[in-house]
């Protein structure tokens, strides 16, 4: 059999209101409020690119246009920072390499999170791909981990054939907020700086302490084989007539199976007010930080 590709190709899902954000966001693309000097879609972008991705997907909405310009070169401003003598800084904002590119395309009806990853097949055709949901941004300053996590995971898919999901181990008291891992037998995992995998067998959504099959919590990194796209294209509404991705999720483990990976590092939420404004904090510590 074949070895795969790693992947080259990575979904970045845009197109959400960001109701966790309103009224903020009803003027201003949550993917664009800033953490530090740069908007959070740069460092999920950036964490992307250093990570080997080359060709890069926003499922984006008609109104929230500012975030592909903010990826496009201003001839204009980069012209006049270079004629100013300001190299540098015109360096600092066309951070796209030569051999990157990111297309944009768009979710014209709002049917949740598998549906707008399904926007992407246009582009990513047959091939594996990533997808990074903008909303959660790892910490670039400390360490290399914002870059070690995907990359360690689309190598380990290139290993294995087998699509991976990271995951982040988390107290007891915060479990019922995210969806939870449920492996071959009941675990709790210590957390680590070092990427664990573990064979998952599915995911429960928000469940109760008592009823949770580990403490690990989908972190919204993801390598999936392009078989998802198959699936996704099947998958009925569900919950709030939304296609969710969870459910195709479920198919790919049926048939392929598949992989947790343990987060090295922490994870920031930058889609709700409460630890979007924790987050800011953080990254305004770091503010001119090189990353």
């Amino acid at each position: 059999m074949q070895k795969p590709l790693q992947p080259t190709y990575a979904i970045i899902p845009t197109a959400g209101f960001g109701t966790r954000m309103l009224p903020l966001s009803k003027a201003v693309p949550k993917e664009m409020l800033p953490l530090g000097d740069k908007p959070a879609i740069h460092y999920v972008v950036l964490e992307a690119i250093r990570a080997g991705i080359k060709n890069i997907v926003l499922v984006n909405h008609a109104q929230k246009s500012a975030i592909e310009n903010y990826f496009d070169i201003n001839s204009e401003l980069d012209r006049q920072l270079r004629d100013k003598g300001k190299g540098e800084l015109a360096d600092s904002i066309n951070c796209l390499p030569d051999d990157v590119q990111i297309i944009s395309v768009r979710q014209g009806k709002p049917l949740g999170l598998g549906h707008a990853v399904l926007q992407g097949q246009a582009v990513v055709g047959n091939n594996p791909f990533a997808v990074l949901l903008p909303d959660v941004v790892l910490d670039p300053f400390t360490t290399d981990f914002a870059v070690d996590n995907l990359a360690f995971m689309l190598k380990r898919f290139a290993d294995t054939g087998r699509s991976q999901i990271l995951v982040d181990a988390v107290a007891d008291s915060q479990v019922h907020k995210y969806g939870i891992a449920r492996l071959d037998d009941k675990q709790t995992i210590k957390k680590t700086n070092i990427n664990q995998c573990f064979d998952v067998k599915g995911f429960v959504e928000k469940p109760a302490l008592k009823l949770a099959p580990s403490n690990l919590a989908v972190v919204g990194r993801y390598v999936f084989d392009a078989e998802l796209f198959a699936y996704l294209a099947k998958t009925a509404p569900s919950v709030g007539g939304e296609i969710q991705l969870t459910d195709a999720i479920d198919a790919l483990i049926g048939t392929q199976g598949m992989e947790v990976v343990t987060l090295k590092g922490e994870s920031f939420d930058a889609g709700d007010m409460t630890t979007y404004v924790q987050a800011f904090a953080y990254f305004a510590k770091h503010l001119g930080a090189t990353i």
